[in-house]
This record gives C-alpha cells, structure tokens and sequence, in this order.
C-alpha cells in the first residue's frame, strides 16, 4: 500500500499571526487547507495511508482529520515532543513505515499537481529521488542588445528553464533511515551527502503546478490562481 509522509511539525514563523493559533498546513487558501488541498492530491494518485509529522499545534491536526475514514484512507500522527527537523522529523516517522519498502514525503507547505508515483517509480538504484520544477523568478526579466541597449524581450516574472530548484516531494525507499540524524536538516544534513555518494535522483517536472507557501505574498498568489480556475486544473491535472 502506498504510504505518504507530510512534514508539517514547522512553526510557519513568515506567516505570523495567521500561524500564532493554527499550523501552517492548516492555513486556508481557495477555500481548503493546504494540508486538505495535499490529502485530495495523494488520494487521487491512490495513496491510501497518510502520516503527519507534527509538533507544533499537533492536536490541530488531530481534530481536523482523525484517523482519515472521512477520507476513504487511514491518517497516523508522528508526534515529535521537540522540533527535529526535516530530517529528524522522518526518522521519528520510521515506526509508521513498516511494512513498506517505498515511502513519499511531502513538505508541508506545498501545493502542486505534478505526479507524485514517477516520484516513487524513479527509485531504482538509489536511496531517494528528490522532485524539481523550474526556477519561477520573483523579478520581472529584461533582455536587451549590449551594443545598441535596445530592449529585445520584456517578461514579467518567468519560469526560469535552465534553472531547477527542490519541489518538496521526495521518494525513498527505507535505506533512507539509515542515513537520517535524530536531529537534523533534510536538506542540509542529508540529501547533500546522498548525492555526493550518487545515491540520489533528480524527477524534473515540467508544465505542472507548484506553490510553496511561506508568506503572505505567496498566499496571495495562490488564492488568485484558484479563484482563475486553477483548481479545476489541480483535481484534472
């Protein structure tokens, strides 16, 4: 069966006062949840159990989901009594894990269409394959002729193609806990060292949504690309 992981044991301090009484999974935007939006993602791919890691206002979760029937699935909580980290908060998860050989971990703050099975799929022959999306620049970007300074191209905040950068969605197969601290960085402590050992896989994706909402600014932008319809793209995507 498969199994996703969504880390959401964050403080979302960019997000204050919003987060000062609610995690940030659980801020609304388009009318749901961010961590509502995910779980509606992993069960149309077919992900029929779900663990959150939290800390950080851990009940909230409890009392919005309980144990996921409302669902259609099966909902675990991982309670870590202090923040551990991306990569502490995983390994606190591995109880939870048993019985499988390949799990998804999903950033808590994301929102995205792209398909998290070619995750998953694209393990073989390495401990984790990490997903990538274009670089979305945060400037509007001007070309223009060095000589002539003549402007030749004007475009309002591209997607940056030549660019990748991590899109939170990660597959692993259970080697991974082997190679987790008790108290750490995934992606300071960990993927740096998996892919210096070339035990690491790049998903690149193109052509597909993805959010990452950590201020107010991306809220906004969220909710605008909802509201335009973007989530009838989301569920057909």
């Amino acid at each position: 069966m498969l199994i996703a992981l969504i880390l959401a044991g964050g403080l979302g301090k960019r997000l204050r006062p919003l987060t000062d009484k609610t995690p940030k999974p659980l801020i609304e935007v388009g009318g749901k949840a961010v961590a509502e939006w995910q779980l509606e993602w992993l069960v149309k791919h077919g992900f029929r159990r779900v663990v959150f890691c939290v800390s950080y206002l851990a009940d909230k979760f409890v009392e919005r989901f309980g144990d996921g029937s409302s669902w259609g699935i099966e909902i675990s909580y991982s309670v870590e009594k202090e923040l551990l980290g991306t990569a502490g908060g995983l390994k606190n998860a591995k109880v939870f894990c048993s019985g499988t050989d390949k799990l998804l971990l999903v950033n808590g703050d994301i929102i995205t269409n792209l398909d998290p099975k070619i995750v998953i799929s694209s393990l073989e022959g390495a401990v984790g394959a990490v997903s990538l999306v274009p670089l979305p620049s945060i400037y509007g970007v001007v070309k223009f002729d060095a000589e002539t300074l003549k402007v030749r191209e004007f475009r309002e905040k591209p997607i940056i193609e030549d660019y990748w950068i991590n899109a939170g969605v990660y597959g692993f197969n259970c080697e991974i806990f082997d190679h987790l601290p008790e108290k750490g960085s995934l992606e300071i402590d960990v993927l740096p060292k998996l892919a210096s050992e070339e035990k690491l896989k790049a998903v690149p994706f193109k052509n597909v949504f993805w959010k990452s909402i950590e201020t107010y600014k991306d809220l906004e932008e969220v909710e605008k690309f909802l509201v335009g319809g973007g989530e009838r793209g989301l569920k057909e995507s």
